[in-house]
C-alpha cells in the first residue's frame, strides 16, 4: 500500500502517484520551515540540492509546486517510509561529500510530521534509520546539526535489537530516542541438506564398507568424489584432483570436519516479530543456541558451562578439543554411544551425538513446559542417571532463560507505555547467544558500557586469543609473520564485547592494558618485553567507524599512545615492525607525528565508508573508484592532537604496507553477508590495498562468537561457510518465506551484500553465482513466493546477478543461465510496468 501511495523508487514513481499523494507540503509552507533553519545548514542544503523545493518528489511547477510524501493515514496515526538519504539521487556526492546534508524532501517529511500532522511522537521501526547518522556533531548537537534541525523536539520511540548497543546509543545521542529493545531472531542449527546430506550419508556408508566389505571401497570413493564435485566442495577443500587411494582416508577426515563446521553453524530461523515470544520448536532452538555458550551470571564468567560442554565432560570428552579438529579420528566413549545413535568415528561424530543429547534434554523440558521439578526425570530418561553439571545448566534455563524469553511480550507493552509518556525500565545490552542472558527480558531501554572500562579484563583474554590465532593462521598459510595488519573496528562491537578488538590491537603490537582494580577502568598500558612476547611486534593500521570515534575518544588516545611508545623502543627492525616502518616514513618526509599515525576514520561530523551508495548507484568502474571513495570517506587521522585531520597521504602510506586485512565477528546472531558494513569497511580495505599495491592482502575473519573457542578463517573460507550454512540453505530460505515482503527483501539484500564483498574482495566463485540463480530465481517455489510477495526483490536479484556477469565478477557464467536471468528480468519489468 505504501508503494502504491508513491514510495521512493523514482524508477517506478508515476505522475499519477505524485498528483494523488495525500501528504503534501506546499512550497510556501516549506519555505517557512526552511527559513527557520540556521544559515550554515541552509547554505549547505542549497549548495547540494538547489533552492527549495529542489527536484526530488516534487509535484507541480513554480509557486504551485509541492513536495510529496509517501504516507498512509489512519486517523491519528500515519505510516511513512523514511525519506532517502540522498546519495542515490546525487551520486556525484559519493565521491566528494561524505557529509552530504539532508535533501529538501528529507527535511519536509519530518517537519510535516511535526508541524502539519501534529505528531505527539515518532516510532522508528527497523534497525537502523538514517536520521541519527546525518552530518553534525557526535553528541551535544547544535542547532545547525542536521539531526536536530530535521527532527526538532518530537519524541522518538525506537524499537531496537538488543545485540546492537552501539547503533542504539547513536540513536539516543543524536536523535534523543527512547530505545525499547527487542529480541534477536529465532536461531537454529544449520544442519545439512541436499548434496551435503547425501555426502554425509556416503561418508557413513564408506566407514561401514571399510569395516565389512573393503572390496567395494573404490566404488564408494568414486561416488564420494563425484558428489563432492557436484556440490562444488572441492573448492572449499582446496582439492582440485581426486586424492590417491592411500591419501583418501585422510581426505575424508577433512571432508567430515568441514561438514561438521557447516552443519554446526547457528543461523537465523526467521525474523523476530515485535512483542512475540518464541514458543514450541523455535523456543527450544533458541534455548539451545543460548545454552551453547558458557554463561556470564552474577558477575562471573563461566558461572555455568555450555550444555554440550557439560555433556562432553560427563562422557570424558572436551568440546573445545572436538571443535578444534572436527575431522580427527577419535575413540568415541561408549558412555556416549550408549546414549545416542549415529556414526561414532570422528570428533565431528561426537559433536553430533552431543548435540542430539542436548536437543533431547531441551525438548523433554519443552514438553514439560520447563517445570524445574521435571529435570531429574528428563535427565534420567535421556542420560540414564543424574549429572549435576547438566542439571545445573537446565535449572538455569528453566529458572532464568525461559521465563525471560516469555517476557518478550514486554516489547509491545513498553512501546505503548512510552507513547503514554511512561518510564521504560533500563537494562543491559549484548548478544544472548554469547552467554549474556542478563540482556533478557527485552522491552527495556538498553544501556551499553562504561567507555572508560574498554577493554575489560575478559576482553583482554579474548583479544590476546584473536591476535594469537591471526598470527598463527598467517604463519601456517605463508610461513611468515605479518609485518602489518589492517583491522576494522566498530563502536557496536566494542560495546558488545567490551573491547575485544582494542585488546587485539594492543596484543599485536606487544602491549597490555592496566586497570584500576576498584573501578575496573583502564588506566593505561604497559609494554610486554620481547622475551616474554616471543615474536615480533606487528604494525597495526586501524579503520574506525564514525560512531567509534564519537564514543571512545579516550580509547583512540590509548591506542595512539601505545603505537607511539612502541615506535620509540630501541629494538631490532626484525623484532619491531612498527618501529621499522616509522623509521622508513621519517626518512621519507621527516615528520614523526605523521609517521606514527595509524588510526583513520570518517571526516568529523560524517559517518560511513561510502561503498554502499557507490555500489547501489552502479557508479563505479574498477578498483580505483572503490579505493577513491574509501579514501575520501575514511582518510582522516585520529589520535592525540589529530582530531580528524585530513590525512589521505598518510593513510595510503600505511595501507600500502598492510599484509593482512582483518575483521572480527563476535556473534552468530548475524554474519558477514547480513549487513553492508562488512563489505564496506573490510572489503573496502582489501580493495584499497589492491588499488595501491596491485595485489590483495590476505583477508581474515576472526571468530569469537564463543569467546572461549576463538579461531581465524580466511575471508573466502568464511564466505563459503556462510553461503552453505545459511544463504542457500533451504531451511533459511523457507524461514524467510514466512515473512512475506520483508523476507523477500532479506533474500535480495543477501545477494547485494555478497556482490559487494565480491566487488571489493573477490570472494564469490562462479558456482556460487550459479547456485544463487538456481535457488533464488529459478526454483519454482521461491520464484512464486517472490512474485506474490515482492516482485521488486526478484527483479533486483536478477539485475544484480546480471551485473556480476557484466562486470566480470561472475567470470564464466553459463549462457543458458544468463538467458534465463535476462528473460526473468524482462518479464518482471513488464509486469511491474503494467501494474504501475
Amino acid at each position: 500500500a505504501l508503494i502504491a501511495a508513491g514510495g521512493h523508487d523514482v524508477e517506478w514513481l508515476t505522475e499519477e502517484q505524485l498528483r494523488g499523494a495525500a501528504a503534501r507540503v506546499p512550497l510556501a509552507t516549506y519555505r517557512k520551515w526552511f527559513a527557520a533553519l540556521p544559515e550554515p545548514l541552509r547554505e549547505r542544503m542549497r549548495e547540494h540540492w538547489g533552492e527549495p523545493p529542489g527536484e526530488l518528489y516534487v509535484d507541480g511547477d513554480g509557486e504551485d509546486a509541492a513536495i510529496v510524501l509517501a504516507a498512509l493515514r489512519f486517523g491519528n496515526v500515519v505510516v511513512m517510509i523514511q525519506p532517502p538519504r540522498g546519495f542515490g539521487e546525487n551520486p556525484v556526492a559519493i565521491y566528494h561529500d561524505p557529509d552530504l546534508p539532508p535533501s529538501h524532501h528529507y527535511l519536509a517529511a519530518y517537519r510535516w510530521l511535526d508541524e502539519e500532522f501534529g505528531a505527539d511522537a515518532i516510532i522508528h521501526c527497523g534497525k537502523h534509520g538514517t536520521l541519527e547518522w546525518l552530518p553534525g556533531k557526535g553528541l551535544g548537537l547544535a542547532a545547525d546539526c542536521a539531526p536536530d534541525a530535521v527532527l526538532g523536539d518530537v519524541p522518538v520511540v525506537y524499537p531496537f535489537i538488543v545485540n546492537d548497543p552501539g547503533e542504539g546509543t547513536q540513536a539516543k545521542r543524536r536523535a534523543h530516542a527512547t530505545v525499547v529493545d527487542h529480541l534477536v531472531p529465532p536461531m537454529a542449527r544449520a544442519e545439512t541438506y541436499g548434496d551435503l546430506a547425501k555426502l554425509e550419508q556416503l561418508l557413513d556408508e564408506y566407514a561401514t564398507v571399510q569395516a565389512l566389505d573393503p572390496a567395494k571401497l573404490p566404488a564408494v570413493r568414486a561416488q564420494i568424489w563425484t558428489l563432492i564435485q557436484a556440490a562444488q566442495l572441492h573448492h572449499d577443500l582446496h582439492t582440485e584432483e581426486m586424492p590417491a587411494e592411500e591419501e583418501f582416508d585422510d581426505f575424508l577426515l577433512h571432508v567430515d570436519g568441514y561438514l561438521c563446521e557447516v552443519k554446526d553453524v547457528q543461523i537465523r530461523d526467521g525474523l523476530h516479530v515485535l512483542g512475540q515470544a518464541p514458543t514450541g520448536e523455535q523456543r527450544a532452538n533458541l534455548v539451545l543456541a543460548v545454552l551453547r555458550a558458557s554463561q556470564v551470571w552474577g558477575g562471573r564468567h563461566g558461572a555455568f558451562p555450555g550444555l554440550r560442554s557439560a555433556l562432553a565432560r560427563h562422557v570424558g570428552l572436551d568440546e573445545q578439543e572436538l571443535l578444534r579438529a572436527p575431522g580427527a579420528r577419535i575413540a568415541v566413549p561408549e558412555r556416549l554411544t550408549a546414549l545416542a545413535d549415529g556414526p561414532a568415528c570422528t570428533a565431528a561424530d561426537a559433536v553430533d551425538l552431543l548435540e542430539a543429547l542436548a536437543r533431547e534434554l531441551v525438548l523433554g523440558l519443552e514438553d514439560a513446559d520447563w517445570n524445574p521439578a521435571k529435570i531429574p526425570e528428563v535427565c534420567a530418561r535421556v542420560l540414564g542417571e543424574q549429572v549435576p553439571d547438566v542439571a545445573r545448566v537446565l535449572e538455569f534455563a528453566a529458572a532464568e532463560v525461559v521465563p525471560r524469553l516469555a517476557r518478550t511480550t514486554d516489547e509491545i507493552d513498553h512501546v505503548l507505555h512510552a507513547l503514554d509518556g511512561g518510564y521504560v525500565p533500563a537494562g543491559p545490552s549484548g548478544s544472548p547467544t554469547r552467554g549474556l542472558v542478563n540482556v533478557l527480558p527485552t522491552g527495556r531501554n538498553f544501556y551499553s558500557v562504561d567507555p572508560k572500562a574498554i577493554p575489560s579484563r575478559n576482553a583482554w583474554e579474548v583479544g590476546q586469543a584473536l591476535a594469537e590465532s591471526l598470527i598463527n593462521r598467517h604463519l601456517a598459510d605463508t610461513g611468515e609473520y605479518p609485518r602489518s595488519v589492517g583491522l576494522t573496528v566498530w563502536g557496536t562491537s566494542a560495546m558488545r564485547t567490551q573491547g575485544d578488538d582494542i585488546a587485539e590491537i594492543l596484543a599485536l603490537i606487544g602491549c597490555r592494558p592496566t586497570w584500576d582494580d576498584a573501578s575496573r577502568r583502564v588506566t593505561g598500558f604497559e609494554i610486554v618485553p620481547l622475551a616474554e612476547l616471543g615474536r615480533p611486534r606487528i604494525d597495526v593500521t586501524v579503520r574506525i567507524s564514525g560512531f567509534f570515534r564519537d564514543a571512545f575518544p579516550h580509547v583512540i588516545a590509548l591506542i595512539d599512545d601505545a603505537i607511539r611508545a612502541v615506535a620509540e623502543l630501541e629494538e631490532p627492525a626484525d623484532a619491531n615492525y612498527l618501529r621499522s616502518h616509522v623509521a622508513e616514513d621519517v626518512a621519507r618526509h621527516g615528520d614523526r607525528r605523521r609517521a606514527t599515525t595509524r588510526i583513520f576514520g570518517s571526516k568529523p561530523g560524517a559517518y560511513g565508508a561510502g561503498l554502499l551508495p557507490l555500489i547501489d548507484a552502479r557508479n563505479w568502474r574498477d578498483d580505483s573508484d572503490l579505493a577513491e571513495v574509501y579514501a575520501v570517506w575514511g582518510g582522516y587521522a585520529y589520535g592525540r592532537g589529530l582530531d580528524g585531520r585530513e590525512a589521505r597521504a598518510d593513510m595510503e602510506a600505511a595501507f600500502r604496507r598492510i599484509a593482512v586485512a582483518a575483521k572480527n565477528q563476535d556473534t552468530r546472531e548475524h554474519d558477514i553477508v547480513d549487513s553492508d558494513d562488512y563489505f564496506q569497511y573490510h572489503g573496502g580495505m582489501v580493495a584499497m590495498v589492491r588499488a595501491l599495491t596491485g595485489s590483495s592482502p590476505a583477508a581474515y575473519i576472526g571468530d569469537s562468537a564463543l569467546p572461549d573457542q576463538v579461531r581465524t578463517r580466511t575471508l573466502a573460507e568464511e564466505t563459503h561457510r556462510v553461503f552453505r550454512a545459511r544463504v542457500v540453505n533451504p531451511r533459511w530460505i523457507a524461514a524467510m518465506r514466512r515473512h512475506g515482503y520483508k523476507g523477500a527483501f532479506e533474500l535480495a539484500a543477501t545477494v547485494d551484500y555478497l556482490f559487494g564483498y565480491d566487488a571489493t574482495a573477490g570472494v564469490v566463485d562462479d558456482w556460487m553465482y550459479e547456485q544463487l540463480a538456481a535457488s533464488y530465481v529459478f526454483d519454482p517455489e521461491n520464484r512464486e513466493f517472490f512474485r506474490k510477495s515482492n516482485p521488486w526483490a526478484l527483479r533486483g536479484i536478477a539485475e544484480r546477478l546480471l551485473e556480476a556477469a557484466d562486470r566480470g565478477l561472475w567470470s564464466e557464467p553459463r549462457a543458458e543461465t544468463l538467458d534465463r536471468l535476462r528473460q526473468t528480468y524482462l518479464e518482471l519489468e513488464g509486469d511491474l510496468e503494467g501494474e504501475g
